[in-house]
Protein backbone atom coordinates (compact mmCIF):
# COMPACT_ATOMS: atom_id res chain seq x y z
CA UNK A 1 0.00 0.00 0.00
CA UNK A 2 1.25 3.62 -0.83
CA UNK A 3 1.10 6.78 1.52
CA UNK A 4 0.46 9.89 -0.03
CA UNK A 5 2.88 12.87 1.67
CA UNK A 6 1.01 15.82 2.13
CA UNK A 7 1.70 18.49 0.01
CA UNK A 8 2.29 21.21 2.19
CA UNK A 9 4.56 19.09 4.64
CA UNK A 10 6.83 18.49 1.79
CA UNK A 11 6.97 22.06 0.62
CA UNK A 12 7.96 23.14 4.23
CA UNK A 13 10.25 20.48 4.10
CA UNK A 14 11.58 21.54 0.65
CA UNK A 15 11.92 24.87 1.07
CA UNK A 16 13.47 24.68 4.95
CA UNK A 17 16.47 22.49 3.19
CA UNK A 18 16.62 24.99 0.27
CA UNK A 19 17.21 27.96 3.16
CA UNK A 20 19.93 25.95 4.33
CA UNK A 21 21.58 25.05 0.90
CA UNK A 22 20.89 29.08 0.22
CA UNK A 23 23.81 29.92 3.32
CA UNK A 24 26.42 28.62 0.55
CA UNK A 25 28.91 27.18 2.88
CA UNK A 26 32.41 26.09 1.62
CA UNK A 27 33.55 22.74 1.69
CA UNK A 28 36.38 22.44 3.09
CA UNK A 29 39.92 23.09 1.46
CA UNK A 30 41.77 19.90 2.73
CA UNK A 31 39.23 17.87 0.94
CA UNK A 32 41.14 17.29 -2.70
CA UNK A 33 38.57 19.01 -5.47
CA UNK A 34 38.51 17.05 -8.77
CA UNK A 35 36.13 17.34 -11.42
CA UNK A 36 34.84 14.16 -13.28
CA UNK A 37 33.90 14.91 -17.26
CA UNK A 38 30.82 12.83 -17.82
CA UNK A 39 31.00 14.11 -21.39
CA UNK A 40 27.79 15.83 -20.83
CA UNK A 41 28.69 18.11 -17.79
CA UNK A 42 31.03 18.11 -14.95
CA UNK A 43 30.67 17.00 -11.61
CA UNK A 44 32.98 18.47 -8.82
CA UNK A 45 33.96 15.96 -5.90
CA UNK A 46 35.50 16.65 -2.68
CA UNK A 47 37.31 13.87 -1.40
CA UNK A 48 40.57 12.70 1.22
CA UNK A 49 42.80 9.92 0.15
CA UNK A 50 44.78 8.85 3.25
CA UNK A 51 44.49 5.05 1.87
CA UNK A 52 41.95 3.81 4.09
CA UNK A 53 40.10 0.32 3.13
CA UNK A 54 36.50 1.78 2.69
CA UNK A 55 35.81 5.20 1.39
CA UNK A 56 32.96 6.99 2.64
CA UNK A 57 30.43 8.55 0.29
CA UNK A 58 27.62 11.12 0.73
CA UNK A 59 24.48 11.77 -0.63
CA UNK A 60 22.83 14.59 -0.33
CA UNK A 61 19.14 15.52 -0.48
CA UNK A 62 17.43 17.44 -2.53
CA UNK A 63 18.21 21.17 -2.65
CA UNK A 64 21.58 20.07 -1.13
CA UNK A 65 25.27 20.36 -2.30
CA UNK A 66 28.28 19.03 -0.43
CA UNK A 67 28.31 21.66 1.63
CA UNK A 68 25.64 20.51 4.38
CA UNK A 69 27.67 17.52 5.45
CA UNK A 70 29.83 20.45 7.72
CA UNK A 71 32.94 20.67 8.52
CA UNK A 72 32.75 20.98 11.63
CA UNK A 73 30.00 18.34 12.49
CA UNK A 74 30.31 15.56 9.74
CA UNK A 75 34.19 16.20 8.07
CA UNK A 76 36.23 17.00 10.86
CA UNK A 77 34.87 14.16 13.50
CA UNK A 78 35.55 11.19 10.25
CA UNK A 79 38.95 13.09 9.30
CA UNK A 80 40.94 10.52 11.49
CA UNK A 81 38.48 7.41 10.73
CA UNK A 82 37.96 6.84 7.10
CA UNK A 83 38.45 8.84 3.39
CA UNK A 84 35.51 10.45 2.17
CA UNK A 85 34.00 11.82 -0.83
CA UNK A 86 31.45 14.33 -1.07
CA UNK A 87 30.67 15.95 -4.22
CA UNK A 88 27.96 18.24 -6.01
CA UNK A 89 25.23 16.71 -8.17
CA UNK A 90 24.45 18.13 -11.22
CA UNK A 91 23.51 22.02 -11.03
CA UNK A 92 23.90 22.06 -7.56
CA UNK A 93 27.25 23.88 -5.90
CA UNK A 94 30.81 23.52 -8.22
CA UNK A 95 29.16 20.90 -10.59
CA UNK A 96 27.69 21.93 -14.14
CA UNK A 97 24.56 21.85 -15.26
CA UNK A 98 23.49 17.97 -16.48
CA UNK A 99 20.98 16.76 -19.04
CA UNK A 100 17.54 15.94 -18.37
CA UNK A 101 15.74 14.17 -17.08
CA UNK A 102 17.15 14.76 -14.13
CA UNK A 103 16.04 11.05 -12.58
CA UNK A 104 16.92 8.81 -10.25
CA UNK A 105 18.31 6.23 -12.96
CA UNK A 106 20.57 8.52 -14.74
CA UNK A 107 21.63 10.05 -11.02
CA UNK A 108 22.60 6.72 -9.84
CA UNK A 109 24.64 6.55 -12.91
CA UNK A 110 26.27 9.79 -12.06
CA UNK A 111 26.87 8.40 -8.57
CA UNK A 112 28.80 5.54 -9.60
CA UNK A 113 30.58 7.52 -12.25
CA UNK A 114 31.80 9.50 -9.47
CA UNK A 115 32.73 6.62 -7.01
CA UNK A 116 34.22 4.73 -10.07
CA UNK A 117 36.68 8.15 -10.10
CA UNK A 118 37.61 8.15 -6.63
CA UNK A 119 37.04 4.28 -4.91
CA UNK A 120 39.23 2.54 -7.14
CA UNK A 121 39.01 -1.21 -5.98
CA UNK A 122 37.48 0.04 -2.79
CA UNK A 123 34.01 -0.67 -1.37
CA UNK A 124 32.11 2.18 -0.26
CA UNK A 125 29.96 2.87 2.61
CA UNK A 126 27.42 5.10 1.03
CA UNK A 127 25.73 7.45 3.96
CA UNK A 128 22.67 9.49 1.94
CA UNK A 129 19.83 11.88 3.26
CA UNK A 130 16.37 12.08 1.89
CA UNK A 131 15.89 12.37 -1.61
CA UNK A 132 19.54 10.97 -1.50
CA UNK A 133 18.13 7.62 -0.33
CA UNK A 134 16.66 6.78 -3.87
CA UNK A 135 19.87 7.35 -5.55
CA UNK A 136 22.13 5.12 -2.40
CA UNK A 137 19.21 2.39 -3.07
CA UNK A 138 19.24 2.39 -7.47
CA UNK A 139 23.16 2.28 -7.33
CA UNK A 140 22.94 -0.34 -4.92
CA UNK A 141 21.20 -2.12 -6.60
CA UNK A 142 23.07 -1.95 -9.94
CA UNK A 143 26.65 -2.11 -8.37
CA UNK A 144 25.92 -4.41 -5.31
CA UNK A 145 29.52 -5.97 -5.20
CA UNK A 146 30.95 -2.30 -4.55
CA UNK A 147 28.94 -1.50 -1.32
CA UNK A 148 30.18 -2.74 1.90
CA UNK A 149 27.65 -0.70 4.10
CA UNK A 150 24.66 1.94 4.20
CA UNK A 151 23.14 4.06 6.16
CA UNK A 152 20.14 6.06 5.31
CA UNK A 153 19.23 9.52 7.10
CA UNK A 154 15.13 10.32 6.99
CA UNK A 155 15.53 8.83 3.45
CA UNK A 156 12.47 9.35 1.05
CA UNK A 157 10.83 6.18 0.21
CA UNK A 158 8.06 5.60 -1.69
CA UNK A 159 5.81 3.75 0.77
CA UNK A 160 5.70 7.27 1.75
CA UNK A 161 6.07 9.60 -0.49
CA UNK A 162 3.67 9.70 -3.60
CA UNK A 163 2.07 12.39 -5.99
CA UNK A 164 -0.03 12.80 -8.60
CA UNK A 165 1.38 14.54 -11.66
CA UNK A 166 -0.94 17.57 -10.20
CA UNK A 167 1.19 17.65 -7.56
CA UNK A 168 4.18 17.22 -8.69
CA UNK A 169 3.57 20.15 -10.95
CA UNK A 170 2.20 22.30 -7.96
CA UNK A 171 6.01 21.36 -5.86
CA UNK A 172 7.71 22.55 -9.32
CA UNK A 173 5.30 25.95 -9.77
CA UNK A 174 6.18 26.66 -5.96
CA UNK A 175 9.74 25.80 -5.91
CA UNK A 176 10.53 28.06 -8.59
CA UNK A 177 8.15 30.95 -7.30
CA UNK A 178 9.58 30.98 -3.63
CA UNK A 179 13.26 30.47 -4.20
CA UNK A 180 13.85 31.18 -7.98
CA UNK A 181 16.13 27.73 -7.42
CA UNK A 182 19.04 27.17 -9.97
CA UNK A 183 18.83 23.85 -12.33
CA UNK A 184 19.46 21.26 -10.25
CA UNK A 185 16.46 21.00 -8.14
CA UNK A 186 14.62 22.38 -10.31
CA UNK A 187 15.19 19.27 -12.66
CA UNK A 188 14.89 16.95 -9.63
CA UNK A 189 11.52 18.37 -8.81
CA UNK A 190 10.65 17.64 -12.23
CA UNK A 191 11.05 13.61 -12.18
CA UNK A 192 9.58 12.95 -8.44
CA UNK A 193 6.22 11.32 -9.34
CA UNK A 194 8.07 9.42 -12.02
CA UNK A 195 10.78 8.46 -9.38
CA UNK A 196 9.09 6.97 -7.12
CA UNK A 197 7.24 5.33 -9.57
CA UNK A 198 10.66 3.65 -10.68
CA UNK A 199 11.86 3.03 -6.86
CA UNK A 200 8.70 0.88 -6.66
CA UNK A 201 10.38 -1.51 -9.34
CA UNK A 202 13.63 -2.72 -7.78
CA UNK A 203 14.39 -5.09 -5.21
CA UNK A 204 16.04 -5.45 -2.12
CA UNK A 205 18.82 -4.02 -1.15
CA UNK A 206 21.99 -6.06 -1.09
CA UNK A 207 22.51 -8.08 1.90
CA UNK A 208 25.42 -5.70 3.65
CA UNK A 209 25.07 -4.35 7.05
CA UNK A 210 22.40 -1.17 6.99
CA UNK A 211 21.30 1.53 9.27
CA UNK A 212 18.24 3.61 9.28
CA UNK A 213 17.42 6.92 11.22
CA UNK A 214 14.25 7.82 10.79
CA UNK A 215 13.26 11.51 12.41
CA UNK A 216 10.02 11.02 14.56
CA UNK A 217 9.60 14.93 15.52
CA UNK A 218 6.47 16.18 14.68
CA UNK A 219 5.72 20.15 13.56
CA UNK A 220 3.19 21.85 12.02
CA UNK A 221 1.36 19.26 9.48
CA UNK A 222 2.78 16.04 10.54
CA UNK A 223 1.48 14.19 13.08
CA UNK A 224 2.32 11.60 15.14
CA UNK A 225 0.28 9.03 12.89
CA UNK A 226 2.26 10.58 9.71
CA UNK A 227 5.13 9.67 11.60
CA UNK A 228 4.25 6.29 12.36
CA UNK A 229 3.47 5.81 8.53
CA UNK A 230 7.03 7.37 7.78
CA UNK A 231 9.05 5.05 9.93
CA UNK A 232 7.08 1.92 8.87
CA UNK A 233 8.24 2.83 4.97
CA UNK A 234 12.17 2.99 6.75
CA UNK A 235 11.30 -0.32 8.03
CA UNK A 236 10.77 -1.86 4.79
CA UNK A 237 14.40 -1.62 4.07
CA UNK A 238 15.11 -4.30 6.22
CA UNK A 239 13.51 -7.24 4.00
CA UNK A 240 16.36 -9.40 2.88
CA UNK A 241 19.13 -7.52 5.00
CA UNK A 242 20.81 -9.63 7.77
CA UNK A 243 22.55 -7.15 9.72
CA UNK A 244 19.81 -4.51 9.81
CA UNK A 245 19.33 -1.58 12.68
CA UNK A 246 16.44 0.74 12.49
CA UNK A 247 16.57 4.33 15.18
CA UNK A 248 14.41 6.92 15.52
CA UNK A 249 15.01 10.10 17.28
CA UNK A 250 12.74 12.94 18.36
CA UNK A 251 15.97 15.57 18.91
CA UNK A 252 15.98 16.17 14.96
CA UNK A 253 14.19 17.28 12.37
CA UNK A 254 14.50 16.47 8.90
CA UNK A 255 17.92 17.14 8.89
CA UNK A 256 19.79 14.65 10.88
CA UNK A 257 23.13 15.48 10.30
CA UNK A 258 22.77 18.71 11.34
CA UNK A 259 20.66 18.37 14.58
CA UNK A 260 22.83 15.25 16.22
CA UNK A 261 25.98 15.21 13.94
CA UNK A 262 27.18 13.05 17.13
CA UNK A 263 24.39 10.01 16.14
CA UNK A 264 25.87 9.66 12.65
CA UNK A 265 29.25 9.63 13.30
CA UNK A 266 28.93 6.68 16.07
CA UNK A 267 26.68 4.47 13.15
CA UNK A 268 29.30 5.02 10.74
CA UNK A 269 31.60 3.96 13.56
CA UNK A 270 29.60 1.14 14.11
CA UNK A 271 28.76 0.71 10.85
CA UNK A 272 32.86 0.04 10.20
CA UNK A 273 33.35 -2.09 12.74
CA UNK A 274 30.94 -4.51 11.37
CA UNK A 275 32.82 -5.18 8.28
CA UNK A 276 36.02 -7.46 7.28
Amino acid sequence: MKYKLKTSFFLITLFTLLGISCKKNSVNPVLSEKQVDLGTHKLMTYSSSSGSKYLIVFESGLGNDASVWTEEKIRKPLSGISDMLMYDRAGYGKSQKGPSPRTIDRLSDELAAVIAAVAGERKVIIVSHSLGGLIARAYAFKNPSKIAALLFLDSSHELYNHWTQDEEDKLYDETKKTYGAGPGVLQEVRELREDLEYMSTLPNLPNVPVTVITSMQTSAGVSSADKQLWYNAHESLKNGVTVFQHLSTIKSGHFIMLDEPYLVIENIRQLLSKLP
